[in-house]
């Protein structure tokens, strides 16, 4: 009776999948992504959020995405809270620009639904193709370095230096080399394809620090239980102010366009990667239904300002599940039941200390890195469009100060080049509007 339903509902014998191969690649991508549970209230919890209740929007969210994927699209492809997205959402929107976090979740709102509506009208299409590859290549990139800066500065590897900004820190304090190794493990266990090797990263060092002596205790609290019931959401539920947006566009319009810019690219850049390895491009290298997955997409990221999380988005682990055979939505069903059944483990995460999720956030930085294959070196147009997008971003802790310059580099030197012909009209007047917002400091 099972199965039938299984087979209707997701065409696991047209696929080439069973049952046993979709649960086991399921667990394979919950295994490769579930560090976020915890690295995620970690980030939102910097921007003044209340910390209570953020594992249980965590992973509500990521089952609610990873659940509309499946049932949209079919597609082996689970969702969370977007790495990179949380950190804008944290430090660009709510710490450098000082917007209240319930404002903030109003953002993401209405990015959402801007998304959305992008989608639906084909509108998607134009701006994607509007967008100069030197550019995406750059964000991606500078993404990936602030992640890894943030991993760094949160475990005390680096630390600021009144002659030189910042420094190495004092590696002689245990939390600081617990991290320095945890990195050196985690490196070491993905280079060598261990599924799950961030996640095993998160537990040895925060089981190493249960036993670390500190000044006032250990290194690790110890939880007050192992199993218990998920924390409330009261605090975050529907806290999301939409109106602020509306009513300080000025200020916030880059915000939500740098928030959709980045929401865009990341997730059809996963999509094709993923669904290139599990064969689901057609002749022409297109993903069928791939409208759908961005309505999933979008539809998820409101949502995820309702519970109250930075945007949803999918994710580049599932690559890891497809690797395990998974080829249908039952993949996406099971990484959402292990996101509901996760949340019994509430006590246990909460203790997890900082340092634990740096081997995490390094390693995703260093992920995002690769993207720079992609990049034209000959063309040193292109590359000194990406390289100041790609170096603002950690230099000024902002996101959205690394797309704004880089905007403005590619068009200048695409006129000073005398291939001024070649830049789209939507990309001379995203220049323009960030050029204006320096020029009148509309922050």
């Amino acid at each position: 009776m099972t199965s039938n339903l299984f087979e209707r509902l997701f065409k696991l014998h047209a696929n080439g999948t069973t049952v046993r191969t979709e649960v086991i690649a399921g667990l394979t991508t919950f295994a490769a992504m579930s560090y976020i549970l915890v690295v995620n209230p970690g980030i939102l919890g910097l921007s003044g959020m209340p910390v209570e209740g953020l594992i249980t929007v965590t992973a509500l969210s990521a089952c609610i995405g990873t659940v509309l994927m499946a049932l949209m699209t079919n597609y082996p492809i689970a969702m969370a809270p977007g790495m990179g997205l949380n950190a804008f959402f944290a430090f660009t929107i709510c710490m450098t620009r000082d917007v209240p976090w319930d404002a903030a979740l109003g953002i993401v709102f209405w990015n959402g639904i801007l998304f959305l509506l992008l989608t639906l009208t084909g509108v998607r299409t134009k701006v994607a193709e509007a967008i100069p590859a030197s550019l995406k290549v750059g964000v991606q990139c500078g993404i990936g370095l602030f992640i890894a800066f943030i991993g760094l500065k949160n475990a005390g590897l680096v630390v600021e230096h009144p002659a030189t900004f910042v420094t190495l820190g004092d590696l002689s304090k245990p939390a600081v080399m617990l991290a320095l190794a945890g990195i050196l493990f985690t490196i070491v266990m993905v280079i060598k394809g261990v599924n799950g090797g961030i996640l095993m990263s998160i537990v040895l060092l925060t089981a190493i620090g249960l036993i670390t002596p500190v000044e006032d205790g250990y290194l690790t609290a110890h939880p007050e239980a192992i199993i218990g019931l998920p924390d409330s959401i009261s605090s975050t539920w529907m806290a999301m102010d939409i109106w602020y947006p509306i009513e300080n566009f000025g200020q916030t319009w880059d915000l939500i366009f740098a928030l959709m810019f980045v929401n865009m690219f990341d997730t059809i850049g996963t999509l094709i990667g993923v669904s290139r390895k599990a064969n689901l491009l057609d002749e022409n290298g297109k993903l069928p239904r791939i409208g759908s997955a961005m309505n999933a997409d979008a539809t998820a990221s409101i949502a995820g300002a309702a519970l109250g999380t930075s945007p949803v988005t999918s994710y580049v682990e599932s690559a890891a599940g497809v690797s395990a055979g998974g080829r249908t939505g039952l993949t996406s069903m099971v990484v959402a039941a292990c996101f509901i059944l996760s949340l019994f483990l509430t006590p246990v995460m909460k203790v997890i200390p900082l340092m634990a999720t740096t081997p995490a956030l390094l390693m995703v930085g260093i992920l995002m890195m690769e993207s720079i294959r992609q990049l034209d070196f000959d063309d040193l147009g292109a590359l000194a469009t990406a390289s100041v997008a790609l170096l603002a971003m950690p230099l000024t802790f902002s996101i959205s100060e690394g797309i704004a310059l880089g905007f403005i580099t590619y068009v200048t030197v695409m006129l000073g080049t005398g291939k001024g012909k070649e830049v789209s009209k939507l990309t001379y007047a995203l220049a323009l509007l960030f050029l204006l917002r320096y020029v009148f400091d509309l922050k």
